[in-house]
């Protein structure tokens, strides 16, 4: 039996493909491609980066951080996106962005990018969780007693990552069920923000769309330093699209669990950035709009958006907005469990992790599912919190400097494959496209732009308050150095490749008879 749509053929191809890189079909093939779409639609989710980090708009630039610096930023992912697109066709496997250097390149480049993928992942989910659990005590947590103290906090995102990890245990049909209708409740709760926005604004003056102000230092309830240069705080407001506009590698993880996967991811990358960023920016532009006194609103800090809400929106729309953009805060986490799961998944099936691969690489039978590397990254993700909630460094907490971190090294290990893609393509390691195929010319251009948006996101990412991205960033790549010329260099062997290919045919087999795949 094939799903509806899902002929032999396509499935016939499907594990062809993946044969053909040395895998076997464990996973379960039943995600569609608006599933796939959906998974990074919502890990993206508009509503929880997009509000959480709204006040690095207002605070820099004021309403031209929403009205224009939006659309650049997301501009600059969107190149991202359309590179990665192109790689995703042509090698649809669940380690995604870590398989993509490992063939374009060698074992280390494939290595490096595993572990700045699976550190940025787990890092995000615990920055995607920790905004849930501040959302809940600002907007309901006064009814159940909680003040927002760091062993709430901890408690709070253990439980929902708890849940997370459950859902995703049983099966990723599930999993698609629920991300798809975190699509359309996306969708409808943005809607009815962007409305009562507009309805209930005292006044619309569409120029602080693109009027800029110097909202810096004290004028931004110090979001960022004090600064006269409007060059240098319109990179800033930068921060809030890249930030947001991110995961959309989670449609790549999926890949052996999507119909089509040479054809659906691609475009799953690319849409999911596109309809994020337009209706991000509706969504921006509708609140700038609805704030009363910009001046004041930008002084309120990052408290900016709660305190135009609260000025506003008579209190049952906005408990209706504010318990529709909590569930869509949840279903964010639970995507990328489910994304961060696969990379840990895929890097283990290889040798990758320094112990436990054997485990993290099993797959349940019963769910089809890596049950253990589920589990796993969500006790990472927890032990990331507590640590983050509870130590500081330099009287900064270690959560505003790591989650400034994540960023950098989720788009560094997005940068390695593009530029290591772009000098294979038409080569030896790279001689055909996949199905979706922008042509040498516009996907080498593309390469080529996103190393200069690399280089404006890790230069607006160390800027003070977070200078000491720079260290970290630093000190990982010390580390890495020694640990991969140390240790992993002769122990870590890579995906297969080559003869190791045909070798595995055999287990390839076993594999899927094991968890009872159809026609293995």
């Amino acid at each position: 039996m094939v799903a509806p749509g899902y002929s032999e053929v396509d499935k016939k191809e499907d594990l062809k493909v993946l044969h053909g890189m040395g895998y076997a079909q464990e996973l379960s093939r039943s995600m569609s491609r608006f599933s796939n779409f959906a998974i990074s639609f919502s890990i993206i989710c508009i509503l929880s980066g997009g509000i959480n980090s709204f006040a690095q708009a207002t605070s820099s630039i004021g309403g031209a951080g929403a009205g224009i610096g939006w659309i650049v930023g997301c501009m600059v992912s969107g190149l991202f996106a359309l590179a990665m697109a192109q790689i995703a066709s042509a090698f649809p496997t669940a380690g995604g962005l870590y398989h993509w250097a490992s063939i374009l390149g060698n074992r280390f480049t494939g290595w490096l990018t595993a572990w700045l993928n699976l550190l940025g992942l787990i890092t995000v989910l615990g920055a995607i969780n920790i905004g849930t659990a501040f959302f809940f005590v600002g907007t309901f947590g006064a009814a159940f007693g909680m003040t927002g103290t760091p062993g709430e906090i901890v408690g709070f995102v253990a439980f929902i990552t708890v849940l997370q990890a459950l859902l995703n245990h049983f099966g990723i049909r599930l999993t698609a069920m629920l991300t798809d209708a975190s699509g359309f409740l996306i969708l409808a709760t943005t809607a009815v923000l962007i409305v009562a926005c507009l309805v209930f604004a005292p006044a619309i003056d569409i120029t602080r769309l693109w009027t800029f102000t110097n909202y810096s230092g004290e004028a931004g309830g110090g979001v960022f330093p004090q600064s006269d240069s409007m060059t240098y705080l319109f990179l800033l407001c930068l921060l809030l699209p890249v930030y947001t506009i991110t995961g959309y590698d989670a449609s790549a993880h999926t890949s052996e669990e999507t119909l089509r996967a040479a054809h659906s991811v691609p475009r799953a990358i690319v849409s999911s950035v596109l309809w994020s960023s337009l209706i991000g920016w509706v969504m921006l532009c509708a609140i700038v709009l609805a704030i009363p006194d910009l001046a004041a609103g930008a002084k309120q800090g990052w408290g900016v958006f709660f305190a135009t809400m609260d000025a506003i929106l008579p209190a049952w729309l906005k408990t209706l907005l504010y318990l529709g953009i909590l569930i869509a805060q949840f279903l964010c986490g639970l995507a990328t469990v489910t994304s961060a799961s696969r990379m840990l998944f895929a890097f283990s099936r290889d040798g990758g992790m320094p112990v436990g691969s054997a485990s993290l690489a099993k797959v349940s039978p019963t769910w089809r599912t890596p049950v253990n590397a589920i589990w796993t990254a969500a006790v990472l993700e927890v032990i990331y919190v507590f640590l983050a909630q509870f130590i500081s460094v330099g009287g900064t907490n270690i959560y505003t400097i790591v989650v400034n971190s994540t960023l950098v090294f989720l788009f560094l290990s997005f940068i390695i494959p593009i530029v290591l893609g772009m000098m294979a393509f038409g080569t030896e390691k790279w001689p055909n496209p996949g199905p979706w195929n922008l042509g040498a010319g516009l996907f080498k251009l593309f390469c080529i732009l996103s190393v200069i948006g690399m280089a404006i996101i890790f230069y607006i990412a160390i800027q003070p308050p977070n200078d000491k991205v720079l260290y970290i960033t630093l000190g990982f790549i010390v580390l890495t150095a020694v640990l991969w010329f140390g240790f992993e260099n002769r122990r870590f062997q890579g995906p297969p490749i080559g003869d190791q290919i045909a070798k595995r045919q055999a287990a390839i087999k076993a594999a899927e008879i094991a968890v009872g795949e159809a026609g293995a």
